[in-house]
């Protein structure tokens, strides 16, 4: 029978290891909390499509996530028929790297290549793998594999991911994959044209999603969901029928992180974002004036201040480097979206990806700063939102740089640690639905509590460690706010508190130190 390793690329990954800014295990601490030093939020993203695909095969599958090259050259030891990588575009190089290292020590497996990486043509790609995956991955592995087709939608994994901070953690979330693509389009998005505009829904009812929770909630009833959807409620049958079902069950709303847009919110009415369990939005809020698709629907002006007093968390990409800005609009910019309480705030620089209509623009103009167009290696491996790799027509690709950092370190000092931020939110949700007359937004309003009085013990760290007087003083008074009002002073919230204390002068030395600041190998088999 044959043998399958799917794999990430190998560990240590990051700047100080010849990667590119950003690159690592942590989507939250490496794009968004990166200002916040030991306030981040910690959460090792693997490579999850590896564990939804082997799920769905007939074929023995080992899966590894960031093996060290030593781990990586003892696994290829066992002889498999098929390899396959994982990679973006920021690690090509290591994709190449572990291509030599199969041909080395497994020299009669086939590669296959997989990920946002294979955006790249075939002339670029064959020289590394035998198969190059750029559709939906079971189907593509189940046809080279030889297996018969699988109708979708496709038997869904339980897959849990971890969140820690101050070192400790945190609880873990139901990973929900939702979909691939999105038909916005936005011009400068890989993870859109990659799929040529089509949503392919892995879980195309609302049914589906409800059964699924009713899976991971058999596992842990107060268990977290990370919906993986580029527009989750874009689609209004879908996300209705959910909804629907939600008030019908009895059951508290579920607790639910989702990507989405101005265009896919404005759907609905706010009562029916909460009801249907949405507690977080990553929204992409870009440029004022970058006119994009998705953008179009309400205010958002009005939107996030909603959110913001109702317990919903935001997530705000801003985009820097469009030509219309210069670094006076770009602090105006951002100031104007502070001004709306994002618990959380991303700052990407606008970039080109192979694939996107920006992209075609770009090389077609001639805007490729000099340095990516004569090393083309030195560009993938800087295509990570954090380089100015176009020529702007006011801002050198420097300047645009320092301003990025800036905007990072701004929106820490004004606004302070973003777990501040979401318990200060969920603060004002639970007093506006504490006495609502919907009983599943009273219910709303107890999980909130519940997480703002297991998130009191990291106040101490924010009141004497916050990144500015502004931010330490708006924690104190928070705090107080919160402790009368629930009254919940206590010695054993005092010990906790200290103990957070403790833990975050830990995670402080850690990260100068670089202790402990990778992850293990994690190996799983399936069907051995």
């Amino acid at each position: 029978m044959k043998k399958l390793l799917l794999t990430s690329v190998c560990r240590p990954l990051g700047p100080r290891y010849g990667d590119g800014k950003s690159v690592g295990y942590e989507l939250m601490h490496g794009q968004v909390t990166r200002a916040q030093g030991i306030f981040s939020l910690r959460s090792i993203i693997h490579h999850f499509s590896l564990e939804y695909t082997a799920h769905n095969l007939d074929t023995p599958t080992i899966v590894l996530q960031y093996p060290s090259e030593k781990e990586f050259i003892r696994e290829l030891k066992q002889r498999y028929d098929f390899v396959g990588i994982s990679f973006v575009l920021s690690t090509f190089h290591r994709m190449k790297r572990m291509v030599a290292l199969v041909r080395k020590h497994s020299p009669n497996s086939k590669i296959i290549l997989g990920g946002y990486g294979t955006v790249l043509s075939d002339q670029e790609l064959l020289a590394y793998g035998d198969y190059v995956c750029r559709e939906e991955g079971v189907a593509f592995m189940r046809r080279i594999l030889g297996e018969p087709e699988k109708p979708m939608p496709y038997d869904h994994p339980l897959v849990f991911n971890g969140l820690k901070i101050f070192s400790i953690p945190i609880g873990k979330n139901g990973m929900i994959f939702g979909g691939l693509g999105c038909p916005n389009g936005c011009d400068f998005c890989c993870t859109s044209h990659f799929f040529k505009r089509r949503h392919i829904r892995l879980l195309p009812e609302g049914d589906d999603i409800f059964a699924l929770i009713q899976r991971y909630r058999e596992v842990d009833p107060d268990i977290k969901f990370t919906v993986l959807d580029e527009d989750f409620l874009l689609n209004q049958k879908r996300a209705r029928r959910f909804l629907e079902l939600v008030r019908s069950s009895g059951k508290k709303p579920p607790c639910m992180f989702v990507f989405s847009s101005i265009r896919a919110l404005s759907q609905y009415d706010l009562r029916e974002l909460l009801e249907m369990g949405i507690t977080g939005l990553w929204i992409g809020y870009e440029g004022q004036k970058s006119g994009f698709a998705k953008q179009q629907g309400k205010d958002p002006q009005v939107l996030l201040k909603e959110f913001y007093e109702h317990g919903i968390h935001v997530l705000a990409s801003m985009i820097i480097g469009f030509d219309y800005q210069t670094p006076e609009i770009i602090r105006k910019e951002l100031q104007d979206l502070l001004a709306l309480h994002p618990t959380f705030a991303q700052t990407l620089i606008y970039g080109p990806t192979p694939g996107t209509p920006f992209y075609e623009r770009v090389e077609k103009s001639g805007r490729f700063n000099p340095e990516y167009v004569l090393d083309r290696d030195h560009y993938y491996r800087n295509c990570t939102g954090y380089y100015g790799v176009v020529k702007h027509p006011t801002v050198s690709s420097s300047d645009l740089e320092e301003l990025q950092e800036e905007c990072y370190q701004t929106d820490f000092k004004v606004l302070g640690p973003s777990v501040i931020r979401a318990v200060e939110s969920w603060f004002l949700g639970y007093q506006k639905l504490a006495h609502d007359k919907s009983e599943l937004l009273r219910k709303r309003a107890e999980t909130y509590r519940e997480d703002i009085l297991n998130a009191l013990p990291v106040f101490l760290s924010a009141k004497l460690l916050g990144p500015s007087q502004e931010a330490r003083e708006r924690a104190r008074r928070l705090y107080r706010e919160i402790t009368d009002q629930l009254n919940v002073h206590s010695l054993q919230l005092t010990a906790k508190s200290w103990l957070a204390f403790a833990m975050a002068g830990w995670t402080g030395l850690c990260l100068k130190m670089n202790w402990f600041q990778h992850p293990r190998l994690t190996r799983i088999a399936y069907r051995f």
